[in-house]
């Protein structure tokens, strides 16, 4: 099995990609819904995150107050690097469940969507890494108009990440996100078609 990190900054794309490559048949993971799954109330990296920040980011239904919490570490890089400590091995664990999981499987490519690939995780653990790429221009619009963050929020967020060359210079394959969605699908799957030669190749 071919075991792919699917990468990219904040509002590239990558979902779309990852959905996309699903549906072609990949086992999927993403590290997103992984993290939403493990801050849920009343799990261990829940009640870590309110012991180390306190009330301030529990909403009043008594789940997580993400955008309270994102805004506290985007203030702070030490409360930043306590927050990755606290999720990022939990979120290391499950991963590594779901690669068990796809290899038993037989599927011939498993993706795992990874925002943080470089920052925060191990990119030699998988064998290809896919970018997804979009300029800061294009990502900071998406994040005012489709997340509804301040332009001040959007920027933060963009400039808490490494830039693009330095991850392209680390990447198997490169996927840009310049057009529309026809052409970003088309060149996901020139990429794709490449992933499963390669499977079968090593196979």
């Amino acid at each position: 099995m071919l075991s792919v990190a699917l990468t990219g900054n904040i509002a590239s794309g990558k979902t779309t990609v990852l959905n996309l490559f699903q549906s072609w048949g990949a086992f999927t993971t993403d590290a997103d819904a992984m993290v939403r799954e493990l801050q849920r109330p009343g799990t261990p990296v829940f009640d870590a995150i309110v012991r180390r920040f306190g009330p301030p980011v529990v909403a009043s239904d008594g789940s997580l107050d993400r955008g309270a919490l994102r805004r506290i570490v985007l203030e702070d890089p030490a409360a930043r690097a306590d927050l990755e400590a606290l999720v990022h091995p939990a979120v290391h664990e499950r991963r590594a469940q779901a690669l068990a999981q796809a290899r038993a499987s037989g599927v011939p490519v498993s993706v795992h969507d990874i925002p943080l690939l470089f920052e925060a995780a191990d990119p030699s653990e998988f064998d290809r890494i896919v970018l997804v790429e979009a300029s800061p221009a294009r990502r900071r619009e998406w994040l005012i108009q489709r997340r509804g963050l301040s332009p001040a929020e959007a920027d933060r967020m963009i400039g808490a990440q490494l830039p693009s060359p330095v991850k392209r210079a680390r990447s198997h394959y490169v996927i840009e996100n310049d057009a529309d969605l026809a052409t970003l699908g088309q060149r996901a799957r020139v990429v794709w078609d490449q992933l499963i030669s390669e499977a079968t190749r090593s196979a």
